[in-house]
């Protein structure tokens, strides 16, 4: 395991900074405490299928755990320090336990009269673009392509570090509509920080020099404003993703529209995770196929 770290994830190395992270902490808090001191030999595809049935975490991270395990031995038969991956038969679900929360367009509405300031623009654009929190957070003025009407991702920031986007696919420019280009130019003319090289949602705090803390803006801004607005819903930043899916799917854009506009390299992760039937779509569905069959009396 420790080879695989310096090998593999290395500062400067492919994986972004959010990736290292995530499997420092299933090394550090899961693998490593669990099977660390355990032979390569030793480690049997049922007896790790038991294990990850005891851990108290969501499905989606024991399969991540279950992946990181399997890369790990993959990586031990490479230096050929073995020759099988007990993990390559182990079964574990990515099946989510519970349907993501979705906002509807009267909702994002609603939430958007109760905000003003940065945190109207941040909402308003997660809400009509699908960007990620890091890419959302990481935008500077230079990013923001007025006469071209596209924003052009550079880089992502996660826990105020700077690093790579994604995927190859997330480097794609995001179309910006001249409603948005509006907002987006009447902030800048607004905000305290507006030079090109000058985040576009920069922190007063830090004099510009960082962005806003995405988790402050929700918990302090953008939830309290949900709840203003009579939003049950659990609102956090991915929602505004699995929203924008959602509405661009209820609007009848094809699935490839939508997985460009999600910038995924694959479109089944758009269909499997990212968009829900919205009711008021499906009802209007069902309509249609009823008039076709329902007898005239």
């Amino acid at each position: 395991m420790l080879h695989y770290r310096q090998k593999e994830m290395p500062e400067d190395g492919s994986k972004s900074f959010s990736t290292r992270t995530a499997y420092d902490t299933y090394l550090r808090n899961w693998i490593v405490p669990a099977w660390g001191e355990h032979s390569l030999s030793d480690v049997r595809t049922v007896a790790v299928e038991d294990w990850l049935r005891t851990l108290p975490l969501a499905n989606g991270s024991r399969a991540k755990i279950r992946n990181l395990m399997s890369t790990l031995f993959s990586h031990a038969i490479r230096h050929e320090w073995t020759e099988k991956n007990p993990i390559r038969f182990v079964r574990q679900s990515a099946k989510r336990e519970r349907t993501p929360d979705v906002l509807t367009a009267e909702e994002i509405k609603a939430l958007l009269a109760k905000l003003d300031g940065p945190y109207f623009v941040m909402t308003f654009l997660a809400a009509a673009t699908g960007l990620r929190v890091s890419e959302l957070f990481a935008l500077k003025w230079e990013n923001v392509d007025f006469a071209a009407g596209e924003i052009k991702l550079t880089c992502a920031i996660v826990c105020q570090h700077i690093g790579l986007l994604k995927t190859a696919a997330s480097q794609k420019p995001v179309p910006m509509d001249t409603g948005l280009s509006a907002l987006l130019l009447d902030w800048r003319g607004r905000c305290p920080y507006n030079q090109e090289t000058d985040y576009v949602f920069g922190s007063l705090e830090k004099d510009g020099a960082q962005p806003l803390w995405p988790s402050s803006a929700m918990s302090k801004h953008i939830r309290p404003a949900a709840k203003r607005a009579g939003i049950l819903k659990h609102v956090r930043w991915h929602v505004f993703r699995h929203s924008f899916a959602t509405l661009l799917k209820g609007n009848g854009e094809d699935v490839k529209t939508v997985q460009e506009s999600l910038r995924h390299a694959d479109s089944k992760v758009t269909l499997d995770t990212y968009t829900q039937g919205l009711m008021p779509v499906k009802r209007a569905a069902q309509r249609k196929v009823y008039e076709m069959i329902a007898p005239r009396f």
